[in-house]
């Protein structure tokens, strides 16, 4: 009998369950994820929609009774950490209460690291990508502003670490000036913090696949549904497709609205990308359909089940190799991205399936 690997699965975490005044400002008071969620509706036969939540209801994450109960299903079903979204735009940041209220509350004990989520808000979710909600700027002083504070997180004895050095991710490495000074800077900075070194690493995601060591990080990490294949040759629309949908939209039928693509076809198409020559941590996705944040040029991935995303996470723990005895991550994008219709908690349709199906991979690695 093969010896079980030493496995860490991060859950990739979005903390936009409770309201604050800038969305109440920019999309009417009370404004949460769940706002979203529910006004979503079948676009097609057989269209999975609305995604809604079974065992935790509407949940407010500013409550520790609804991280708690987070954490405890986590753990039960083999999850080993959350990976939270980190909103900081020029030293104001965004949507950090669930995570200042778990900093602390040592009854939260799950293990956290963050992944500072680095673009510009817009009205993208209701079809203006040009209209800027919050910009972000980038510096030389913001930078040492936003490490300094990072250090006061990295010092809680549950951040997760490589080696004994905290692990950060940048979301969008391709929209700083100069991506390598900044995490020269993060480096010496921590070092000044008595931190020690950091582990460093970026999502490849919007096609920015990069070797890491360029850059100055250690690692990237794969962010289905944004592979490097892509997916475009099993969308299987003609050549017009583009300009047709430009002119015509509200004429069009919904998969020419929305990108639709049948989630086995996209694992296939996922399973056959080569290893890198560099580090990268590979993610799985249970499901995706962001329709019910987007209007229009969105992404669904019909006719996903638990056994076909437990399929695509064996596989790809059978091909898992540790880069080291601490550089043993597998990412699961995401525990409860609801208006991406991309979630591991319970949904009313398949309740604690998907849960299952990732502890039956996890042991069986």
């Amino acid at each position: 009998m093969s010896k079980k690997k030493n496995i860490r699965s991060i859950a990739i975490v979005l903390p936009q369950f409770h309201p604050i005044p800038e969305n109440d400002k920019w999309w009417g008071k009370g404004f949460t994820e769940w706002t979203n969620v529910t006004k979503a509706k079948p676009l097609f036969k057989g269209h999975y929609q609305p995604h809604l939540p079974a065992d935790m209801g509407f949940y407010d994450l500013r409550l520790e009774e609804s991280r708690l109960a987070q954490e405890a299903m986590a753990k039960e079903y083999g999850i080993y950490g959350f990976c939270y979204y980190h909103y900081w735009f020029n030293g104001k940041r965004l949507l950090n209460e669930p995570l200042d209220r778990k900093l602390k509350n040592p009854k939260e004990d799950f293990p956290f690291m963050l992944c500072w989520a680095n673009e510009n808000w817009t009205r993208r979710w209701d079809g203006s990508d040009n209209e800027i909600l919050i910009k972000q700027d980038y510096s030389k002083s913001d930078d040492l502003e936003h490490i300094n504070f990072l250090c006061n997180i990295f010092k809680d004895e549950r951040y997760i670490k490589v080696n004994g050095k905290p692990f950060f991710v940048f979301y969008r490495s391709s929209l700083f000036p100069d991506m390598k000074k900044t995490t020269e800077l993060f480096r010496a900075e921590a070092l000044k913090n008595g931190i020690g070194d950091l582990y460093l690493a970026c999502m490849e995601s919007y096609g920015e696949f990069v070797d890491a060591t360029s850059i100055g990080m250690d690692a990237t990490i794969e962010f289905p549904p944004h592979v490097r294949s892509g997916y475009e040759n099993i969308i299987q629309k003609p050549s017009w497709y583009s300009y047709i949908k430009s002119k015509l939209r509200g004429a069009l039928p919904i998969e020419y609205i929305h990108d639709v693509i049948d989630y086995k076809k996209y694992v296939q198409n996922y399973l056959l990308q080569s290893p890198l020559p560099y580090k990268n941590y590979q993610t799985v996705s249970p499901m995706w359909d962001n329709s019910a944040r987007k209007k229009k040029d969105g992404l669904i991935l019909k006719n996903s089940t638990p056994e076909l995303y437990e399929w695509w996470l064996s596989e790809t723990l059978k091909k898992f190799k540790s880069y080291s005895e601490s550089e043993n991550f597998i990412f699961i994008n995401a525990w409860n991205e609801w208006a991406e219709g991309n979630h591991l908690e319970p949904c009313r349709k398949w309740g604690h399936k998907y849960l299952e199906a990732t502890k039956r991979a996890l042991d069986n690695n």
